[in-house]
């Protein structure tokens, strides 16, 4: 059911399923992604909410909303680390999280999040930690020599969760990719009222989440919806030939045509968009497989080994991770 709305809100003329639909049905699928602020969000900008059933409706509101406060709060966390470090002299850029929501989405409580990631520079680490650690955050990941981000957590009151912040110096594991971040860093924009913060350019935006969605294998709509909705935002802005060759030159092309690939073949629409004229083979990845994780077929399992060994560009990254599966296995 999922599947048909979103075809037809990301079709040329948004609008809701011509043939019969299941809103119960439908409104499981929702809360089983977690998207509920998202399709709220869609829904209400196209007209569409209005011509749904009232309990569809409330449903969508009710947990929309609980978005919408919780993304509030992580926002206002956000920004006393970006003015404690915007103080200090460390140029910061905030990846996806609420500033990705609010420029993208147009709405703070569109799109959930439940951590804050900040990308800065290596030389900046130290004294970035030192930094979180005097908001009251405690280290739960030390930094590692092949890894690209640490990770840092306080606990909330009332809250079983606590809140996250990941400092990551790259978007990709250094050992398997030659990512030029300076390029991202070069190509930034400054953030307004701030000094040293900034944000990524709308391009590098798309690099970025893009390999977003393929660390997680795509395994729910809402690393769909994020790359759906940068198209649908930016439209021709996204230069696919330009992406492919940066792709190529940083040993990650495997996993950016692995990732468009399984967007454009669940959501063949987009080409009416902004067109993919380059594709790979998606044979064994199924949407059923993420619906309902807990069916045993042979597909996923091949998709997973797929995902998991062979979306490298070199064969000696392919070796590095599967000793590096084999040894977290044990």
């Amino acid at each position: 059911m999922i599947i048909k709305l979103l075809k037809s809100i990301y079709s040329q003329t948004p609008t809701l399923p011509i043939e019969s639909i299941s809103y119960e049905q439908l409104l499981e699928d929702i809360e089983f992604f977690s998207i509920s602020g998202q399709i709220y969000y869609l829904l209400k900008k196209h007209n569409l909410l209005e011509q749904t059933p009232l309990f569809f409706q409330e449903s969508l509101k009710k947990n929309y909303t609980k978005v919408l406060y919780q993304n509030i709060f992580i926002k206002n966390e956000w920004e006393k680390i970006a003015s404690l470090f915007d103080k200090s002299g460390i140029i910061t850029i905030p990846l996806k999280g609420v500033t990705f929501a609010e420029k993208y989405f147009e709405n703070i409580g569109a799109r959930p999040t439940s951590d804050i990631d900040i990308l800065i520079k290596p030389n900046n680490i130290n004294q970035a930690i030192e930094l979180i650690k005097s908001l009251g955050f405690i280290i739960d990941q030390d930094p590692i020599p092949s890894h690209f981000h640490c990770s840092f957590s306080k606990r909330l009151p009332n809250s079983p969760i606590p809140l996250t912040v990941e400092i990551h110096w790259n978007i990709m594991r250094e050992d398997t990719s030659s990512i030029d971040i300076e390029d991202f860093w070069n190509n930034a924009q400054p953030l307004q009222n701030y000094n040293y913060i900034y944000e990524l350019s709308e391009y590098h935006t798309f690099y970025m989440i893009c390999l977003h969605g393929w660390r997680h294998n795509l395994d729910s709509l809402k690393y769909f919806l994020d790359i759906m909705q940068l198209i649908y935002i930016l439209g021709e802005k996204v230069d696919y030939e330009k992406l492919f060759q940066d792709a190529a030159s940083h040993e990650t092309l495997k996993r950016m045509l692995r990732t468009l690939s399984i967007v454009y073949g669940l959501f063949p629409e987009l080409d009416n968009i902004k067109e993919l004229k380059l594709k790979r083979s998606t044979t064994y990845w199924r949407f059923d497989n993420i619906r309902y994780p807990k069916n045993r077929r042979l597909s996923k399992y091949v998709d997973f080994i797929d995902y998991q060994f062979f979306s490298y560009d070199k064969i000696g990254h392919s070796f590095l991770e599967v000793r590096n599966f084999v040894f977290q296995s044990n």
